[in-house]
Parts: C-alpha cells; structure tokens; sequence
C-alpha cells in the first residue's frame, strides 16, 4: 500500500479532501506538519490547495521556508514523487522544484468553477491512468494562477513535453500556452492549479479527478519516524 503525505501549512484548507481522495484510491495517507522534518517513509507527497501564510507576500513564498519543504526537496531529489495542488503548485515554484510561477489572474479576480483540461503528458507518477489527449473536467479555485516563464523556459517545456495539463475551450486565468500544469525534468514533481481532490466521487460531479491518487507503487525515499497521524480527519500528534 502506497504511503503518502499531506503537508499541512497554517493556511491550508483541501487537505483533508486530499486526505480523503488519497485514502479512497487505496493509499496509507496521513498528515505531515509544515514543522516536521520527517515524512514518515512516504512514497509520495501532496501539497494540497489552500492559502497558506495567507498568501503574504506572494501565494507560497513564505511557505518554501517552512522545515518541511527540506524534506520535499529531499523526497525529490531521491525520484520520490510529489504533486502540488494549486497553492501547492505555488509553493513548488517558489521553492524551485517546478520552473516558471504563478502570477495574479490576468483580470485580478478570484476564480471558482469547473474547467476543461487535456492531459497532456502520462508519464509521471500523477498522470499515468489517464490516456494521452484525454480531457477531463476539474474545479478550480485561484486568484494567483496565471502560468508565466520566461521564453526560454516555456520553449523548453514544450519541447520536453513537460506540460502535464493544458486548458481547453477556456483559459480562465490568462496563462501561457493554456498551461494548467508542469512537471519537473525528472517527471516526478507535479504541480497542477484544478482541484482534483473535488472531483473524485459522482456525489462531487463526477470521477474525473480520481485517477490522479492512482499513482503506482514507488520506493520509500525517505526515512522512518515522525510524529503526525491523520485520526478521524484530524491533526493528532502521537
């Protein structure tokens, strides 16, 4: 059974919908504190949406000084994978484990609704149940998610297919090329601005987001300890 950690930062508000997602696709999920240094021997990480700091500053740029993100970039570097929720998607960026950032909507509002996204890329640990080309129909829920890089960056991107999902029909947020999605050059570090986690059950509108917590078994890329257990969808230190 796969082990995966949900990050919780002071300001996150999806992760027990994370938790629950990754729980219902069969894996062993449990809650890691910003604080924590240990990610219990996980095989994969999640950095689920939210506002974590508040969004001071700038959406994750408090947040990649938090002592966990020691341990993520850890996880990382050893191939483990990780994915990053729409402000989970900020924080990677901010702490330069995905290229590029996410900049204000381009007409400065808040958007929540559902999109329509094409996977682009199925070779990663977060993408590789759905079919190439697939389109999917996923929530969103941002005021800073407009992709930008620099040319160089976005050319790179392109050409390495390491645009794991493009919006179709609508752009919502005015980002680059319709990118709702990146993944590292390694193809183990995620980062996708739709919720999927709000969209895994028909109760919730339909499955479409359930297959992304179908990752494959990975081996442990950290060490054994720790102190956080999700207990009734709770934050219980043990």
């Amino acid at each position: 059974m796969q082990r995966v950690a949900v990050v919780v930062f002071p300001g996150s508000n999806c992760d027990a919908d994370t938790l629950d997602a990754a729980c219902a696709a069969g894996s062993d999920a449990y809650y890691v504190w910003h604080r924590d240094t240990d990610l219990q021997q996980a095989d994969a990480v999640i950095l689920p949406g939210g506002f974590s700091y508040g969004d001071y500053l700038r959406s994750g740029a408090i947040a990649r000084f938090s002592p966990v993100l020691r341990a993520v970039s850890a996880h990382a570097r050893a191939g483990g994978g990780v994915l990053g929720i729409c402000n989970g998607f900020q924080i990677l960026c901010e702490a330069g484990l995905l290229p590029g950032a996410l900049m204000r909507n381009a007409r400065l509002k808040f958007l929540s609704r559902p999109v329509r996204v094409r996977v682009e890329a199925t070779d990663t640990p977060f993408t590789g149940s759905y079919e190439q080309g697939e389109e999917l129909t996923l929530p969103i829920a941002h005021g800073d998610g407009r992709y930008v890089a620099d040319a160089q960056t976005a050319a790179e991107l392109e050409a390495n297919g390491q645009v794991v999902l493009r919006y179709v029909t609508d752009n919502p947020n005015g980002s680059m090329h319709d990118i709702a999605g990146v993944c590292n050059a390694g193809r183990n570090v995620v980062g996708i601005m739709p919720h999927p986690e709000r969209r895994n059950a028909q109760l919730l509108g339909g499955q479409d987001g359930a297959r992304v917590f179908l990752f494959p078994e990975a081996r442990n890329a950290t060490q054994h300890a720790g102190d956080m257990r999700a207990v009734d969808g709770r934050h219980l230190r043990v």
